[in-house]
């Protein structure tokens, strides 16, 4: 088994061992309790690969869960699933509805631009239509920018093609 495969599982296993700690011994309702459950079972299904399971899990814990920031990082997690399907319309939904109930989610930010950046405005180039493309750089441009803000020390790529394309500012 590779290294990397090796850490991500004792990583998977500290957290689900941690999470399970945190259930027994924070006060909470049992639905808050339960929604948690689903989040980590989703979490842990996607770090497997398993998709539809993790979206099950996903959509369950989103019918439990009511706190807004909490509720972020789920549909934050729907949209990494998306992202991974290549369904980039559905996880630019799911990045903005997360970012609805929480703004500081750089990584929703840093996605999103990502998805402007090589899925539609590189395709838009692919199609000879630089105008179109233009407009997709500039989103993604603008993205970056709040992602960057967040996380200043982050996103160092992004910040590059910011300057080299003069867009940072």
């Amino acid at each position: 088994m590779p290294r990397s495969r090796i850490n991500a599982n004792f990583i998977d296993k500290t957290f689900s061992i941690v999470a399970n700690i945190l259930l027994r011994i924070i006060p909470t309702t049992s639905g808050e309790k339960e929604a948690f459950t689903y989040y980590r079972d989703g979490m842990s299904a996607q770090s497997e690969g398993n998709y539809a399971e993790a979206l099950q899990n996903y959509y369950e814990a989103m019918r439990l869960e009511i706190d807004p920031y909490d509720r972020s990082y789920i549909l934050y997690n729907i949209g990494l699933i998306h992202t991974s399907n290549g369904e980039h319309t559905k996880a630019l939904e799911y990045y903005f509805r997360a970012l609805e109930r929480n703004p500081f989610l750089p990584q929703a930010f840093n996605n999103m631009a990502v998805i402007c950046h090589y899925d539609r405005g590189e395709q838009a180039i692919r199609q000879g239509d630089s105008e179109i493309a233009e407009a997709w750089f500039d989103q993604a441009a603008e993205y970056w920018k709040r992602a960057i803000s967040l996380t200043p020390g982050n996103y160092i790529e992004a910040q590059n093609w910011l300057k080299i394309t003069r867009r940072f500012g």
